[in-house]
């Protein structure tokens, strides 16, 4: 992965006509100062392996942790019928969804539809799976956070019976 930096100057929120009342600043010796841009095309895409997924899947990495920060993106498509195996996330996770349409459920809840503009939380610990309609692929961007390390639990295979919503 190619990365391109470029030092940050630092302003004074009072030169910017902002108010500094609560602000604090982090010594400049304490950590680099530099904004990162990640181009296009220079992550890798992934296929879904089919330990935790059934069906075609595509993952396109957006970002990784960068830390203090935990959080982590991937921008995922599943073709029709493709879907994660059922998990939970430690510190929960949000998708927003891009293209197609999906369904979302929660374990002993029902399948939802989701579609592009749809933004779906999935609170921590919440054994859940998503993924693509029968008939249409659907794509989007997942943003999650790791606990000590460990963004995600994986559990077992959605059966067809509890995808198709017959259980």
């Amino acid at each position: 992965m190619k990365r391109l930096t470029m030092p940050v100057m630092a302003f004074s929120l009072l030169a910017l006509g902002f108010p500094q009342a609560g602000h604090t600043q982090v010594p400049s010796g304490d950590r680099p100062q530099t904004v990162e841009i990640t181009r296009n095309g220079l992550q890798l895409s992934t296929e879904g392996s089919a330990e935790y997924f059934t069906g075609s899947v595509r993952i396109n990495p957006l970002f990784p942790v960068h830390e203090p920060s935990r959080a982590s993106g991937a921008s995922v498509t599943f073709e029709p019928g493709a879907r994660t195996a059922w998990h939970t996330h430690p510190l929960g996770q949000t998708l927003i969804v891009t293209d197609g349409s999906g369904w979302v459920q929660q374990w002993g809840g029902q399948i939802q539809e989701i579609r592009p503009g749809d933004v779906v939380w999935i609170p921590p610990n919440v054994k859940h799976w998503y993924g693509a309609t029968a008939t249409t692929a659907m794509t989007h961007t997942a943003i999650q956070e790791q606990l000590d390390g460990t963004p995600v639990n994986w559990m077992e295979q959605v059966s067809d019976e509890q995808y198709e919503g017959r259980s």
